[in-house]
């Protein structure tokens, strides 16, 4: 089990194998932050959450209802409510982040200009990377479709078991710890995204009806172009679809699933394949280059050594932020 770190340990310069133990109000202050910046995103665009579809009703009442649970359950000590309300913290934390970032990229892609698709096909091409011979291999097999597909997916099933694990072992820590990387490289995907837009390698390099339509289609340079055209107007919380290709958010997923995954022998021999799995099946069901799937890997590296960084730093301040819940 996680314990609130021990400042009488703060000089010891090793890898933070065993997190420090993250106040639950730098996570409050992280997600209060990214509210506030997606809400001045949205009204600068002029773009607003549609409130008569069904699913913004179901998206709330599963905020509301975890929220509530954690809210209830907040002096429960040991036990099933203990493991109930940290895994209601988890989840809510890890949709959250996970909804704005979504919001966010609407409003990024409506300001931005221009498509990079040239220059990140060109970056595949210098690496020998043949996107087209990929996608037609899989075009002519069902069964590599079903299982990249199922692989894809991967990005929602990872963080429900990650999550159920670390609240069954009290391993609050190393669940906030993961879940600060996760915000700081959701913030780099963004900051990223706009300098380099892209339609995809699918809209890209085929034109026309395709035998085989992959997961994420060619939203991107459909919806990209209506949204900087001010077309959209309101965002249907049942219809959102992934508009980052550059960095691949997928990638950044995995790398972040698989650092933690490592970390657990008990899950270890389950989650590295999955997500090797969906790394494989990224570039044809999230049309994505190999440049951006790399790009996409030195985000998710970059932000687990500066959230590793921060919290070394943090131990040796004199304040106790990281010793108190």
């Amino acid at each position: 089990m996680d314990q609130p770190y021990d400042p009488r340990f703060a000089k010891l310069r090793l890898p933070l194998l065993s997190a420090p133990f993250i106040p639950g109000r730098v996570m409050v202050g992280a997600i209060g932050a990214s509210v506030m910046v997606v809400a001045a995103l949205l009204i600068h665009i002029d773009l607003m959450i549609d409130p008569a579809v069904p699913r913004f009703w179901t998206l709330s009442a599963w905020f509301v209802g975890l929220a509530v649970l954690r809210w209830l359950l907040r002096d429960a000590v040991g036990g099933g409510a203990e493991k109930l309300r940290d895994f209601a913290e988890y989840v809510l934390t890890f949709m959250g982040i996970s909804l704005l970032g979504v919001l966010a990229s609407y409003a990024l892609a409506g300001s931005s200009q221009g498509f990079v698709d040239a220059e990140l096909y060109h970056a595949d091409r210098m690496l020998h990377f043949d996107w087209l011979a990929l996608y037609h291999l899989v075009a002519a097999s069902p069964l590599l479709q079903h299982l990249g597909q199922a692989a894809y997916s991967n990005i929602y099933i990872t963080p429900a078991i990650l999550f159920l694990s670390m609240a069954w072992h009290g391993e609050k820590a190393s669940a906030r710890h993961f879940l600060l990387t996760y915000w700081v490289a959701v913030v780099m995907t963004l900051l990223v995204f706009p300098l380099m837009p892209a339609k995809g390698a699918l809209d890209f390099l085929t034109d026309g009806p395709v035998p085989y339509m992959p997961t994420s289609g060619r939203w991107q340079g459909l919806i990209i172009p209506e949204l900087r055209a001010h077309s959209i107007l309101k965002i249907d919380l049942g219809a959102l679809q992934g508009l980052v290709c550059a960095p691949s958010f997928h990638t950044v997923s995995a790398v972040l699933y698989l650092a933690w995954a490592w970390k657990s022998p008990r899950l270890r021999w389950l989650l590295v394949p999955v997500n090797i799995a969906m790394l494989m099946a990224t570039p044809i069901e999230g049309v994505h280059y190999l440049s951006d799937m790399i790009l996409g890997a030195g985000v998710a590296l970059l932000a687990i050594a500066a959230v590793n960084t921060w919290l070394r730093r943090q131990a040796t301040l004199p304040g106790k932020l990281l010793a108190t819940a």
